[in-house]
């Protein structure tokens, strides 16, 4: 909604977003000035402190938290989908949650929450789910998104880990200047099963000499023991299976 009002021949416009779960509070919102001469101000102190006044009293008013929903059930918006992609596998298709704005957005509530009031420089996560969830989750913890990708997708100077899959090898990249030496890096996925691609990503980031100061998930495969591969790192899962 946009807000105006004249005051002594001066216009203010003011957009205030009224949606519930905006989230300002990183990016104050200042009035526009429209046709501002400072020759139309009335003389006197009071004048120049009541604008001000009116304008922390805005900011302040559309300055508040996203809205949280601690009892919705995320589970609930994780579609089961068995003999996927083959026989025998039950696949966890994300894409009811990611469908629903109120899910997601407390999903990446969730991912956040035990790492809020820590030193996070960034947010590391691999090709192509893991973008999804690390990205916003960046934001929501003001840290830097570095992208980890397959060979030949990165322009710079690279590092590059290969580790052993069930049938072969895959190979994941990081620039090299991505992060570096005492920085604390999250790393990001959306599920963790037998934790290889994660422990890549671990690899990558140490590589470049920054600390990884633990793994978030949204899903975690307990049966495929993940965890025990990454045991040396903190880690947090949203919902466990």
């Amino acid at each position: 909604m946009v807000f105006q009002f004249s005051f002594y021949n001066l216009t203010f416009s003011m957009d205030l977003p009224l949606r519930r779960d905006m989230t300002s509070r990183r990016t104050p919102i200042f009035p526009k000035l429209q046709h501002f001469q400072t020759s139309r101000l009335p003389r006197g102190h009071f004048w120049v402190k009541l604008l001000v006044l009116l304008e922390r009293l805005v900011t302040t008013a559309t300055n508040y938290p996203m809205t949280r929903l601690k009892d919705l059930n995320l589970d609930s918006y994780i579609r089961a989908i068995p003999d996927f992609p083959k026989a025998g596998i039950l696949f966890r298709d994300i894409t009811p949650l990611l469908a629903n704005t109120a899910a997601f957005r407390e999903t990446i509530m969730r991912m956040a929450d035990p790492f809020r009031g820590q030193k996070i420089d960034a947010l590391v996560a691999a090709e192509a789910r893991g973008f999804i969830f690390a990205a916003p989750l960046a934001l929501e913890l003001e840290a830097a998104f570095i992208p980890v990708r397959k060979p030949g997708k990165l322009p710079h100077e690279r590092h590059s880990f290969s580790y052993d899959l069930e049938y072969g090898q895959d190979t994941l990249e990081i620039h090299k200047d991505a992060v570096w030496k005492g920085q604390n890096v999250l790393i990001i996925d959306d599920l963790l099963a037998t934790g290889g691609t994660v422990e890549a990503c671990c690899k990558l980031v140490e590589s470049c000499g920054a600390t990884v100061a633990g793994c978030a998930f949204l899903i975690e495969l307990v049966g495929l023991a993940g965890r025990d591969r990454l045991s040396q790192y903190p880690m947090h899962s949203v919902l466990t299976y």
